[in-house]
């Protein structure tokens, strides 16, 4: 699946940018501190103070290990939710960049 953008770890958090072709914006995946079941996100996904998504943790079944899952909402996006997990970035070493993996929804 195609990347939308990229982030690095940011503290409990991430920034960076989401890109498609039509939009390119800063955006920052901050930990929900107010979060209080386990129906509500793990983080909140902001751009330009506006909130435009939220992430969960899930975990692989193959793998075992924890990854973000992410939906963003926006009027920019049209009627329907983008779906995406945070991933490890092709051909990067460091640890703390992700790849924002696409997931279409059909």
């Amino acid at each position: 699946m195609p990347a939308i953008g990229y982030v690095t770890r940011d503290g409990n958090g991430f920034k960076g940018q989401l890109k498609t072709l039509s939009i390119r914006t800063d955006i920052e995946i901050i930990p929900n501190t107010r979060k209080s079941g386990d129906t509500q996100p793990d983080y909140r996904v902001s751009a330009a103070g506006v909130e435009v998504g939220a992430g969960w943790i899930r975990r692989g079944e193959m793998s075992g290990k924890d990854y973000v899952s992410l939906s963003f909402a926006a009027p920019e996006f049209g009627p329907r939710r983008l779906y995406a997990n945070l991933g490890r970035a092709a051909g990067q070493d460091d640890d703390d960049a992700f790849a924002i993996i696409w997931n279409p929804a059909d």
